[in-house]
């Protein structure tokens, strides 16, 4: 009993990059700058489309609660990542450990069903655009947005708490960046074929099946574009998609690859840097596509900096 319960009183060692000094310093650089533009750009995305009235619309409504997601997500990981890279005591406390486990895997989870939730907005505009309004009516918007919230936490609960109850014998080494499922159920010294089990499970149902939707949506959306007789209009509905495609395509791929490839088919350190792109890089992919590539936020945020500089002017 007591060599089970020594992570629990001592924590982790959530060693990360440890082992590579220099790469570890290189990676507490850009992970810092990652973070600062992407709290930045997320939130101005937000600021944006609520305090601009022309972007009052589905699309940017949730487009800010992903931004709200991103944030989230990121921060739940990057500072405590920062902290444990710039000292040399890699120690984790237990309950930190846990808190973080539970928070990023409901995030993760809702960022997954907003996604196609926002797939399917793209659909109902570009393929039902005389119906938009009515299919896209705002009591509908805010249901589905609060759906993806709901399912994350859900999932988090079961998830997570399935994963906390494995008795660890003691084992304290996470040679991971964070506290993330697939890593503590390595961890465990019991048989944990139903965790992995309930884990491809919910892997499948919060991973498979959002991309299989939003691939079909894009088939349907493709098919809609291409019947478009104005060049500018196919030119605009392409761009627009795309957008959410990157995205997409990013996300899934990296967290795919992370939750449904068995473990030992990949080195530890690319678990790391897959882990890397789903926490960090992703959500700042956010704001730098719908901002440098969409010309209503460009032209939103222009206004919102002129007209604060005039009102001090």
């Amino acid at each position: 009993m007591e060599e089970t319960n020594n992570s629990s009183e001592k924590g982790f060692l959530l060693l990360g990059f440890s082992d590579q000094p220099q790469l570890e310093r290189f990676l507490f650089v850009i992970i810092l700058f990652l973070y600062i533009l992407s709290l930045l750009g997320n939130t101005a995305i937000i600021l944006v489309s609520c305090l601009v009235s022309r972007l009052h619309t589905p699309m940017y409504f949730f487009l800010s609660n992903l931004s709200c997601v991103d944030i989230c997500f990121t921060t739940s990981v990057a500072p405590q990542l920062l902290v444990t890279m710039n000292k040399a005591d890699k120690t984790m406390s237990y309950g930190g450990c846990v808190a973080q486990l539970y928070v990023a895997m409901g995030l993760g989870s809702s960022e997954c069903i907003l996604l196609a939730v926002m797939a399917y907005d793209r659909y109902a505009a570009i393929c039902r655009p005389l119906h938009y309004t009515a299919m896209m009516h705002p009591r509908l918007c805010a249901s589905l947005a609060s759906v993806a919230w709901l399912c994350g936490l859900i999932t988090s609960l079961v998830q997570s708490s399935l994963t906390v109850q494995l008795p660890l014998c003691g084992h304290r080494k996470l040679d991971h960046i964070f506290c993330e499922v697939p890593v503590l159920i390595k961890l465990a010294c019991v048989d944990t074929t139903f965790n992995e089990a309930e884990l491809f499970v919910a892997s499948v149902v919060f991973l498979i099946v959002p991309v299989l939707l939003i691939l079909v949506s894009y088939g349907f959306i493709t098919q809609a574009v291409l019947r478009i007789q104005s060049a500018a209009g196919r030119q605009k509905a392409f761009g627009t998609c795309s957008s959410h495609l990157v995205v997409v395509i990013v996300f899934y791929g990296t967290i795919i690859f992370m939750y449904l490839q068995p473990a030992n088919s990949r080195s530890k350190n690319q678990g790391k840097f897959v882990s890397l792109f789903y926490t960090i890089v992703t959500p700042l992919l956010n704001p730098i596509i719908y901002t440098l590539r969409n010309k209503d936020v460009k032209g939103a945020l222009r206004t919102l900096i002129l007209g604060n500089a005039v009102g001090q002017a």
